[in-house]
């Protein structure tokens, strides 16, 4: 059995996607999985025993190309016998249409009804969290959902991570915390530089060197934690410096992982480190790091979760108000949990 999987376009959608992969081999123990991605998508993909290979996905958010979508849906994706379309796109289901793969599941979305020959009906009540929503194409339409879902698991060998660090140059590795502190929704789900500086600061008392880590667009952010902190030889960012599998790598090495709702938070998560995730305009309800090692921290104001990229209100007190003391207090915990899980026989 051969099946092809449309990944989603965000990091974190394709890290919880994970979860659905793992139930198919639950039920075909011979399928061979391979996923049809965008370029900045695939190095978590990789890092799934789950898919067997992965497909470039050229095309941009938003361009049709139909000629280019019928060209290469009939050169590169012949034998397969179904496809798992997770964004709701009509976009989406396009190619495995194009390449007449004879079973395309996924959900209705918008108005896919010729496109797709398996069409799953979305019942938010039923299934509140994305990951939920994944797993259920693996299953008949209608039918419950099994329960508990497997969680994500990414893979970081020892001989990746010394490679990648090797590669950076970076001999310390011990008492490492990694912040995350970008966020490419917008800035209503960032944590604030100084709020980053404040807890940098206590922690490099208490011995930790501090890994910046995000994309190109973060570069500022990380520089300005470094430049309001009043230890800034312990900080290091490597925002925009690192490639998402160097990134993958060095969050499997660290101590444990600050971050804003982002995609390397799910990164983290489903590196099993321990995590403290701050929310602030989104909720964990509909996408929690799925670990039981991370540690949601939201101030749960009358005004969250608005969803916003930017404050429509003007203060950002979800996050302005977060104060670095709170979560300086849930990374001792993180910390403390598994100094005990390790010292436990």
């Amino acid at each position: 059995m051969k099946a092809l999987i449309v990944a989603p376009a965000w990091i974190g959608d394709a890290v919880m996607a994970q979860t659905l992969f793992t139930r198919l081999h639950e039920y075909t123990p011979d399928l061979q999985l391979d996923a049809l991605a965008p370029s900045w998508v695939a190095p978590v993909l990789r890092r799934m025993p789950e898919i067997a290979q992965v497909i470039d996905n050229p095309f941009a958010h938003g361009e049709l190309s139909l000629s280019a979508r019928y060209r290469m849906a009939r050169q590169l994706l012949s034998g397969y016998q179904r496809a798992y379309v997770l964004p709701n796109s009509l976009k989406s289901a396009l190619i495995p249409f194009f390449a007449g793969i004879p079973q395309r599941v996924g959900f209705t979305g918008e108005a896919r009804y010729g496109l797709l020959s398996c069409r799953h009906t979305l019942n938010e009540a039923e299934l509140p969290q994305m990951v939920e929503r994944f797993a259920q194409l693996a299953e008949t339409p209608g039918s419950k959902l099994p329960r508990p879902l497997p969680l994500p698991r990414l893979t970081s060998s020892a001989a990746q991570q010394s490679e990648t660090l090797k590669g950076l140059g970076i001999q310390d590795t011990n008492k490492i915390a990694v912040f995350c502190p970008g966020a490419e929704y917008g800035p209503a789900k960032r944590w604030p530089s100084r709020h980053f500086a404040t807890l940098a600061d206590e922690l490099a008392a208490r011995g930790y060197v501090i890994w910046l880590l995000g994309s190109a667009k973060d570069k500022a952010v990380g520089d300005d934690i470094i430049r309001l902190s009043a230890n800034p030889s312990a900080l290091r960012n490597l925002c925009g410096i690192t490639s998402l599998t160097q990134a993958i790598d060095l969050i499997a090495a660290s101590s444990f992982v600050v971050c804003n709702d982002s995609g390397l938070m799910h990164v983290a998560a489903a590196l099993d480190r321990p995590l403290v995730a701050v929310y602030g305009s989104s909720s964990p309800v509909f996408t929690p790091p799925l670990s039981a090692r991370a540690q949601i921290i939201s101030l749960k104001l009358d005004c969250s979760p608005c969803f916003k990229r930017e404050c429509p209100l003007g203060h950002l007190n979800c996050l302005n108000q977060l104060t670095p003391e709170r979560v300086l207090e849930a990374c001792q915990n993180t910390t403390n949990t598994t100094d005990q899980r390790e010292a436990t026989p």
